[in-house]
């Protein structure tokens, strides 16, 4: 294992420069090109059973694979939209761990058969050869930094990658993620051989089966992850995919520790394995930690293609595979400390679990917009049964949009701020923005602090929108007390109009029989009414440009109370 991951070490910062400077598509071919160099070399070394020439081949796989990973990960923004991101990544998280179950399982059982050594060298032959042949196929893309100059300094190009991937405190947290993932990951393949025989008293039959197990539910979680995150890029479910993993862990232990294999000394296979009812919950803990895994990484990995640098994403993705790589050896290195101190498999497991918990915390803590959004949404679904019409609506507005929206409740803005898919900005008061029962809210949106007797603070705001930014806005300017539309100040219109956004009206419906409205004596209110959010048409905000002054912001005003109306 220390000669497959030492080339991440050495060869990562110059893969990473390699896949910023050239272009992806035939950097892969290249790659692929050489793996087949490689496997022809690695048959060799099988068909003349030379153990010094395999350890050669082992470390030139892992250089490979060092070449490959940045590009692997970097190319998927170039060739797909964002929202196709999550599923790309939970293809790939899937693909991966299936091969290693399926390499695994083919390898065992061919070496044992007659000419098994022919017949591995030609699968690994025909496989890299069907690798070339599939990199014809990927479209050619840009290259992301053609003027880079390769830094041949090893050392100083590897601190220098880790260190810029570390300036943005989103990106540090999805590489810590991913590597504590690994280093996970790592420690329970290790310790399958050994918790099999010493924990279950079960022989290799049970250890196929807990990699399967693992390998199969890594690639559930991950297509799972696609499903409810619906291709959106966040982060949100990370946090309870490092929960469920820990939960899963922790019962694992329960659920083994001092528990005496075969007294007799006879290993039982995995039918007699799994004939005892005992057992299945080892089985499910299994699958529910890999499940959960594969919700935990896959977001981690579409945050590092979609944020920071274009230029220098394959060099981020180098950094993450770094400190995989270190993650890794910590992992065995303390795993092997603790076996050797004479503590069990099950309990390595349960530091596992302890440290999990950690993760989870920290991740929360750097992203407390999608931990209080997710209980905010959790809780609005249960209590108000909301539900949201017309997202591909919302769609069409584009990078740039004003959403004007009825206001009925106190309700609004909390509704908004949780449910629209992209992080909205909002146009708060100075001097409200300063309370303290304001924070809560003001990290589930993109404030934006307004001081309403400053002149020049709509344009601050216009400048803002022009910057691809998604303003809410109520144009009534406070919560109706009669139920029906109040005074529609021109505001928003000329907002939309002056920064060429896109006005999206959004009607809020329900909302207003609660006790959060201020209808209270004019309509029988209820505490948990059903509540719409209704996402109409976008539409330009258009007026003359020979109209000026006083009548440009009554036909503004008059525009945007037909819009209202319409709702």
């Amino acid at each position: 294992a220390g000669i497959f991951i030492l080339p991440f070490f050495l060869f990562s910062a110059t893969a990473g420069q390699m896949a910023d400077k050239f272009e992806k598509s035939r950097l892969i071919r290249w790659i692929k090109a050489m793996e087949i160099i490689v496997m022809g070399l690695g048959a060799i070394s099988l068909m003349v059973a030379n153990v010094y020439m395999m350890i050669f081949i082992l470390f030139l796989m892992g250089a490979q694979s060092a070449f490959f990973g940045p590009v692997k990960y970097s190319i998927l923004p170039n060739l797909l939209p964002a929202e196709e991101l999550i599923g790309a990544n939970a293809l790939v998280e899937a693909g991966t761990f299936l091969a290693i179950l399926l390499g695994t399982i083919a390898g065992g059982l061919f070496i044992l058969g007659n000419n098994g050594t022919l017949i591995i060298s030609v699968t690994l032959l025909t496989l890299s050869c069907l690798g070339l042949a599939s990199s014809f196929a990927i479209p050619a893309t840009k290259a992301s930094d053609p003027a880079l100059k390769l830094n041949i300094n090893l050392p100083g190009e590897t601190w220098s990658i880790l260190r810029q991937a570390g300036e943005r405190r989103d990106i540090l947290l999805s590489i810590m993620g991913i590597s504590w993932f690994w280093l996970l990951g790592a420690t329970f393949l290790s310790q399958f051989p050994a918790f099999a025989k010493d924990v279950v008293g079960a022989d290799q039959t049970v250890v196929t089966l807990f990699l399967t197990l693992f390998s199969v539910g890594i690639a559930l979680g991950s297509l799972l992850c696609n499903k409810i995150l619906k291709g959106a890029v966040s982060a949100k479910y990370v946090p309870f995919g490092a929960l469920g993993m820990s939960l899963f862990i922790a019962d694992l232990y329960l659920g083994s520790d001092g528990r005496i294999a075969n007294a007799t000394g006879v290993l039982v296979n995995f039918g007699v394995f799994l004939s005892d009812l005992s057992n299945w919950r080892i089985v499910l803990d299994l699958v529910g930690t890999a499940v959960c895994g594969g919700i935990f990484i896959v977001p981690l990995y579409a945050i590092l293609q979609t944020r920071g640098d274009d230029t220098r994403r394959s060099r981020t993705i180098a950094a993450n595979n770094i400190l995989n790589a270190l993650f890794m050896v910590i992992g065995a290195v303390i795993a092997t400390m603790m076996l050797a101190a004479g503590f069990s498999v099950p309990q390595v497991f349960l530091s596992l679990a302890a440290g999990n918990i950690v993760i989870a915390i920290y991740v929360c803590g750097l992203l407390p917009d999608a931990v209080v959004k997710a209980v905010l949404k959790s809780i609005l679904k249960l209590c108000y049964r909301v539900e949201i019409k017309g997202l591909d609506n919302y769609a069409k507005a584009g990078k740039r949009a004003v959403i004007v929206v009825n206001h009925v409740s106190f309700l609004d803005a909390v509704l908004l701020a949780v449910y629209l898919p992209i992080k909205p900005m909002f146009a708060i008061n100075t001097h409200i923005a300063r309370a303290w029962w304001m924070k809560p809210f003001l990290a589930l949106v993109d404030a934006f602090p307004m001081d309403p007797t400053n002149p020049m603070a709509t344009k601050a705001l216009i400048k803002a929108v022009r910057e691809d930014r998604h303003c809410v806005i109520f144009p009534e300017g406070r919560i109706t007390v009669t139920g029906s539309l109040m005074k529609v100040y021109e505001g928003p219109g000329m907002i939309a109009e002056k920064s060429d956004a896109m006005l999206v009206p959004v009607r809020v419906d329900g909302a207003q029989y609660t006790p959060f409205s201020r209808l209270r004596g004019k309509i029988r209110l209820r505490w948990f009414p059903k509540i719409t959010l209704t996402i109409l048409e976008p539409r330009r905000f258009l007026i003359a440009d020979h109209v000026t002054g006083r009548e440009h912001r009554r036909l503004a005003a008059l525009k945007l109370y037909d819009v209202m109306c319409e709702m």
